[in-house]
């Protein structure tokens, strides 16, 4: 299979190209700069491409994956900064340019989302469920699924939660400065979200358009930042006051069924553990033994 890869060279992109290359596809990246050697589990192509200008020819492309987001970096709920227009024109206009591109083209293309289309709810959100998003990066991303939806054309929308894993070359996974702040001794604030390890996120793109798509709840825990520093502080054995117990009421995780009964099976702590001690040898720090 022929794939493109927008924003593959991002924390969660590179989990995307790094499976289409495991799955034996030819991949082309499509971002500002080629990936440093070695930075994907094997050699590709690169194309140049920015969300702002014009999309390439995917003649012969079998499915597109869109990872690319422009926004203030470390921050994609407030992301737009102090420029809400160019930050619809990027990420809104740019994504409705490719959509364009690719159903000139006839492929099918995967678009990652997030949960913050549905914005605060009460209960459980499922796929059906209404989208009230009350952040600027929640509506951009509804408006693009829904522009995409009524194409049409051959479409996966993946409303994701928090991805983590272990970065890329040259790259800081998203929990560093956390990880950094705690080592420190900086107090921290408590917090929860869910979370979704990129390779769990790779296998249910790859699941949903085996299926002819749709749209997907994406999303494996419930994680509180105390737990996650007690699994890092059991790990690496560094000494740190954990945060208090993050107040999650009315914060509830989404529904996944769609995507189990398609066999889905995310890797929840079992996982965390794996990718926390490869973060620490990233770090140069010597986990303990398991």
């Amino acid at each position: 299979m022929r794939v493109a890869v927008t924003g593959g060279t991002g924390l969660v992109g590179r989990f995307l190209v790094n499976a289409a290359l495991a799955a034996g596809d030819h991949v082309t990246v499509l971002g500002r700069k080629a990936p440093p050697p070695g930075f994907f589990a094997a050699e590709l192509e690169h194309e140049v491409y920015n969300l702002e200008g014009k999309p390439p020819n995917f003649s012969g492309v079998d499915v597109i994956f869109h990872a690319a987001f422009a926004h203030v970096p470390g921050r994609y709920r407030g992301g737009e900064g102090a420029d809400p227009q160019g930050f619809l024109r990027r990420n809104l206009d740019g994504s409705l340019r490719l959509f364009e591109a690719a159903a000139q083209a006839g492929a099918h293309l995967v678009f990652l989302s997030t949960r913050a289309v549905y914005g605060p709810q009460h209960g459980m959100p499922t796929e059906e469920t209404v989208c009230r998003p009350d952040t600027l990066y929640g509506e951009a991303k509804l408006a693009a699924e829904q522009a995409l939806l009524r194409s049409g054309q051959p479409a996966t929308v993946l409303r994701a939660t928090g991805v983590y894993g272990p970065a890329g070359p040259g790259q800081r996974h998203k929990w560093a400065e956390l990880f950094d702040d705690f080592a420190r001794g900086t107090a921290i604030a408590p917090r929860a979200g869910t979370e979704l390890h990129g390779d769990d996120l790779a296998a249910a793109s790859r699941l949903a358009v085996g299926v002819g798509g749709g749209v997907f709840n994406v999303s494996d825990m419930m994680l509180d930042r105390r737990d996650l520093l007690a699994v890092w502080q059991e790990i690496t054995g560094l000494p740190g006051d954990l945060p208090a117990r993050a107040d999650v009421t009315g914060y509830n995780e989404m529904d996944t069924a769609r995507l189990r009964a398609l066999g889905w099976r995310p890797g929840g702590m079992a996982r965390l553990r794996v990718a926390l001690r490869q973060m620490a040898e990233d770090a140069g720090i010597s986990p303990k033994p398991a």
